[in-house]
């Protein structure tokens, strides 16, 4: 596939945390239109793959490029103008804020009005229990109701990828499937998409395309649905 067609590259990247190195030489592509998840136990380095995407570790060696530009080091701030929104694990939601109010943070590096609004009325087609709610406390909310608004307040910034750390994690079963679905109709609507989950069986249902990263390291990858069907990743993490 060329390059072009990508909307991130990794190559040989290495990621540490101070002289503790966390990924080893990893390399991974999204392609446009695409699902792509990462799996792998607790402590493999998931969560660390993606904050170094987000802007938010700066990694020892290796390249990050998005849509074709290099961006290894640049900060989250800079990287949410080009199209890259993090939800990060933990929801990260200003709990003293109406929903409404953490919805429209997500738009703080848009200026078109008209736009901002379109997309707020289209954030809420995807989560409609969250209309009743706009002016709700994000704090007293459920797990599964907080989790929804992190998701729309990626999506406020208009991303053209969207990063999701654990989205899924200590949900209930209607949620997981809320969720799940919404990851699907995001992806339709033209935003390309990285999973980070602990859940593989849910992350093989939804992606196109699935990394195993163990102790930091890719160990295999493929498409997803076969991947599922691999001996060694349903007694890994599928429980098989």
């Amino acid at each position: 596939m060329k390059a072009d067609t990508y909307s991130i590259e990794l190559n040989n990247l290495h990621v540490g945390y101070g002289a503790v190195p966390a990924l080893h030489d990893v390399s991974l592509t999204l392609s446009k239109g695409q699902i792509v998840t990462i799996i792998g136990a607790n402590g493999a380095g998931k969560s660390t793959m993606i904050k170094a995407i987000a802007g938010l570790l700066r990694p020892t060696s290796g390249s990050i490029k998005l849509f074709g530009e290099p961006v290894a080091g640049v900060s989250a701030d800079q990287l949410v103008p080009r199209g890259l929104s993090l939800v990060p694990e933990g929801r990260r939601l200003f709990g003293a804020m109406t929903v409404r109010e953490n919805m429209a943070l997500g738009a703080y590096c848009l200026s078109d009005t008209m736009a901002i609004a379109r997309n707020f009325e289209k954030t809420l087609s995807y989560f409609p229990d969250l209309r009743n709610r706009l002016e709700t406390v994000a704090g007293t909310l459920s797990g599964g109701q907080q989790q929804m608004v992190a998701v729309a307040r990626a999506l406020m910034s208009a991303p053209r990828i969207l990063l999701l750390d654990e989205p899924t994690i200590g949900l209930a079963p209607a949620v997981v499937d809320t969720i799940s679905a919404v990851i699907g109709t995001v992806r339709d609507s033209g935003v390309d998409v990285i999973l980070v989950e602990q859940n593989a069986e849910i992350a093989l249902a939804v992606a196109d395309y699935a990394y195993v990263l163990e102790d930091g390291r890719i160990v295999t990858h493929g498409d997803a649905s076969e991947l599922a069907r691999n001996d060694e990743v349903q007694r890994a993490y599928l429980g098989i």
